[in-house]
This record gives C-alpha cells, sequence and structure tokens, in this order.
C-alpha cells in the first residue's frame, strides 16, 4: 500500500475548476428557488416522477439525448450541513459515470465536495475486474488534501494483515516522511528490549513479524510539539486469551489508530502548519505461540512502573503505555492518542460516535466543535477518578484491566492516563476505525476517525482556518 497509489487513485476522480460538467443542484424543498433555475421540460419531469426534496434523494434530469443533464439532490431543509455534513456523499452511489460539478450555493463548498469524494471511495486493490469507471468532480482549491489522507486512511485499514504488517506500516510512515522532509527513527525486534520498551516486545513476541516503535518527525523544533500516539496492532488474535472468531474477523483493522495518525500526518504535512508534529506507532502483532505473553504475566514498562497483565486480548494499551512514557520524555504541548481500544466504547456509543476523554475543558470543547464542523465528531466521557481504584493489583503497581465489564473504555482510558505526567494538554479517543453499513461520505470499511477533527482544530488553533 503505497502513498502514491492512494493519490493516483484520488487523481482519477479530479477535474480542475472550469471543466465543463453536469450540474448538481441541492434542493431544500419542492418550492426551492433551485427549481425555479431549471427549463420548463426539466420542472415537468420533476412533477411527473413525484420527486419530493426529502433528505438524501436523488433525482437525474434527462437532457433529451438521452443522457444526464442535471442532477437534484434533496436535503430536506435548508439547515442540512449542521444535521448531515456528508449527506452529498450519497451521490456517487446514485449516479453514471460522468464529470459532475456543484452547481448550488453551497453552505460549505469544500466539505460538501469532500462527501461526494468520501462517498466515492472503494477499496479495488483485489479486484482483478469490475473496477467501478469514475464519477468525476470539479474542486475547489484545498479539498484533494484532505481526501488524499481521508483514501490513505481507508486503504491502510482496509488492507489485509497478510499484506499489511508492522514492517509495511513503517514502510508507510517512512514514504509519508520522505515524501515531505520529515524523519522517521524505528526500534525493532530486540531493540525494543535494549531500549526499553518492553511491554510493546512482550505483547508481539510470538509473532514471526517482529513489533517495532515508529517514530515520525516532521516540523521545526521551535513550533508548538504536538504528539500522536497511534495504536498499531496489524492483527489481533487476543492471544491466549483468544477471541472467538467472529470477533477476530475484522482484526486487520486493529491498527486504525496508527492509519488515523499517519492520515493526520499527511494533512499536516501538505498543509505545512507551524507545528513539530511527532507521530509514535507501537506497531505488533498480537499472535499465539509457546513464548506468548501471558494472563497473570507482571510486565516492566519504559517508566519503571510494573503492569500485571489480567487479559492478553487488551493488549492495545500496553503498547500505547510504553509510547505514552516515551511521549512524555519531552513534555509535548499536545499529547493525542487514537487507538481502537475498547469494545464497551461501542456498546456505549456505537461504531459511529468515538469517545472522547480529556480532563482539558477548552480542549474538549474545541475538539468537539471541530468534529461537529466536518462531520467527524466525538462524544465526551469521563476520566471518572472513583474508578481508578479498580486498576490497582496485589502484586504489581497497577493492573491493566478491572475485573467486571462495566466501565471498559473508561477503565482503558484510567490505564493510559497514568502514564501521562508532562503534557500539557491530554486526550484519548477511542475509535472504532470502520464502518459496518454504508452511509452517506462513510462507505462500508476502514475509516480513519478523528483524523478530519484533528486538522480542523489544529488549524482554528493555529489561526489557519
Amino acid at each position: 500500500m503505497t502513498l502514491e497509489t492512494t493519490r493516483r487513485g484520488l487523481e482519477d476522480l479530479l477535474l480542475p475548476a472550469g471543466t465543463v460538467a453536469t450540474p448538481i443542484r441541492l434542493m431544500a424543498s419542492q418550492n426551492d428557488a433551485a427549481l425555479q433555475g431549471l427549463n420548463s421540460a426539466e420542472r415537468a419531469w420533476v412533477e411527473a416522477q413525484g420527486w419530493s426534496a426529502k433528505q438524501g434523494s436523488v433525482l437525474l434530469l434527462p437532457n433529451g439525448q438521452g443522457d444526464v443533464g442535471g442532477v437534484l439532490l434533496g436535503t430536506g431543509g435548508k439547515d442540512w450541513a449542521t444535521r448531515a455534513p456528508l449527506l452529498p456523499g450519497v451521490l456517487p452511489a446514485a449516479l453514471p459515470p460522468g464529470d459532475y460539478r456543484f452547481a448550488s450555493p453551497l453552505p460549505d463548498p469544500e466539505l460538501t465536495a469532500l462527501a461526494f469524494l468520501a462517498g466515492n471511495y472503494r477499496f479495488t486493490r483485489y479486484k482483478t475486474d469490475n473496477r467501478p469507471k469514475p464519477k468525476r468532480l470539479v474542486l475547489p482549491e484545498g479539498v484533494d488534501r484532505v481526501a488524499e489522507a481521508l483514501y490513505l486512511g481507508r486503504d491502510l485499514i482496509n488492507a489485509p494483515a497478510n499484506d499489511l504488517g508492522p514492517a509495511e506500516l513503517e514502510a508507510a510512515a517512512r514514504e509519508l516522511a520522505n515524501a515531505h522532509g520529515g524523519s522517521v527513527k524505528v526500534t525493532e525486534g530486540s531493540g525494543l528490549l535494549s531500549d526499553n520498551f518492553p511491554m510493546i516486545h512482550a505483547v508481539s513476541r510470538a509473532s514471526d513479524r517482529p513489533p517495532r516503535l515508529i517514530d515520525l518527525r516532521w516540523g521545526s523544533e521551535h513550533a508548538p510539539k504536538v504528539t500522536i500516539v497511534g495504536k498499531g496492532i496489524c492483527f489481533d488474535s487476543g492471544g491466549l486469551d483468544i477471541k472467538p472468531s467472529s470477533a477476530m474477523a475484522l482484526m486487520k483493522k486493529d491498527m486504525g489508530g496508527a492509519a488515523s495518525a499517519l492520515a493526520f500526518a499527511l494533512l499536516v504535512m501538505r498543509a505545512k502548519l507551524p507545528i513539530r508534529l511527532r507521530v509514535l506507532l507501537p506497531a505488533a502483532e498480537n499472535s499465539i505461540g509457546g513464548n506468548a505473553f501471558r494472563p497473570g504475566d507482571i510486565l516492566p514498562s519504559r517508566n519503571g512502573m510494573t503492569v500485571e497483565v489480567g487479559n492478553t486480548d487488551a493488549e492495545g494499551r500496553l503498547v500505547l503505555a510504553d509510547a505514552i512514557s516515551l511521549a512524555e520524555e519531552e513534555a509535548p504541548d499536545y499529547l493525542v492518542t487514537i487507538a481502537t481500544l475498547t469494545g464497551a466504547a461501542r456498546v456505549a456509543l456505537g461504531p459511529d460516535l468515538p469517545p472522547l476523554y480529556t480532563d482539558d475543558e477548552d480542549l474538549a470543547a474545541g475538539l468537539l466543535a471541530s468534529g461537529r464542523a466536518v462531520g467527524d465528531p466525538f462524544w465526551r466521557m469521563p476520566f471518572w477518578p472513583p474508578y481508578d481504584k479498580l486498576l490497582k493489583s496485589s502484586v504489581a503497581d497497577v493492573s491493566h484491566i478491572a475485573e467486571g465489564a462495566f466501565a471498559g473504555s473508561v477503565i482503558a482510558a484510567l490505564f493510559l492516563k497514568r502514564f501521562v505526567r508532562q503534557s500539557k494538554r491530554f486526550a484519548h479517543l477511542d475509535i472504532f476505525g470502520w464502518v459496518p453499513r454504508e452511509q452517506p461520505g462513510r462507505p462500508q470499511g476502514g475509516e480513519p476517525q478523528g483524523t478530519r477533527a484533528l486538522y480542523h482544530f489544529f488549524r482554528q488553533e493555529l489561526g489557519q482556518s
């Protein structure tokens, strides 16, 4: 999976401004002014079809030569951009191949065009035939940057684990850094022990694919320090606490945090945001073997804390903890962890709404507002102090899980928070990284959740919006 492949797939869908293309008009109601802009034959066609402008409905207008002369998209009201910002993502599935442009005034042209491109995405790397013909769009400036990052994140998550392991994740990070003047340092295999990343090593020691810590840096050392830690478990069997097959089937997506972090890095570097970006990716496989780590093991961690392992299927928080400890050594201005961490988060909020954890009120408000603005939402959850005692261990400094099934996402977040000591502002995103059922702008498959919201937030923070 290469950045060039992702970019090439996207470029097939883009048209420069001024290209002659079929107009798409958005209609809030059947009395919308857009209807008055149609000719008499088109208005007659709308009436004959009995079409209403309900949200997400699409009507193709014939041009008299057997082709599509125009497209109507019902928005179900003028406040559609607030209620469903990615609504135009329904269009690609309803349109024949061809060239299109938006002809209506739009509240946010960039986001509208991005929704179209997001809905146009298909993962076709392994298709030997039946590749869909393109539905191209005339773009406003800047949209291709965000779409490219979205496509990259989806491509990485959708790639099967046999083709995307820790080494391939490293290759993706190196390609990204090389393309934009960044640098990458990697600590691999037994080097994780000598360089004091014992929990990353323990989680993956049963795999024949060496684990690694990928450390990508970009930007001026004098700029605000923004560090993103992305969980890079390229496949999770559950280890000795093996998952049932139904829960293991999608575990190629357990590196969704790393994919989201790399997609964010691409946005930052292409936009040349004035930050010092650091992306830390603990990349590993949680496999089964005679040398696998066990329930009841007590592991040392990078910051010296000892950790009792309660369940080997809760491996993500272990690898993140060592990466967080490395990040803490330079006290970043912002530290954000992104991880497909807990099933409990999905029970609480479902697949579309990742929990956001932070004790910083301003950071929470900014991230929530950014998520709403770009259709990449979060829901705030608490670092609930009374639950911290549930991580108590009688034999180590901390247990990495609590007994019982309650508050699993909160418990995982509290475990990570124990390793955060120097960062000025900290947030944790417990993402799903996957769309189980197609939605506007969100085809079924991998989804780098949080990427666009973080980018919007930092643009706002830096006065770049």
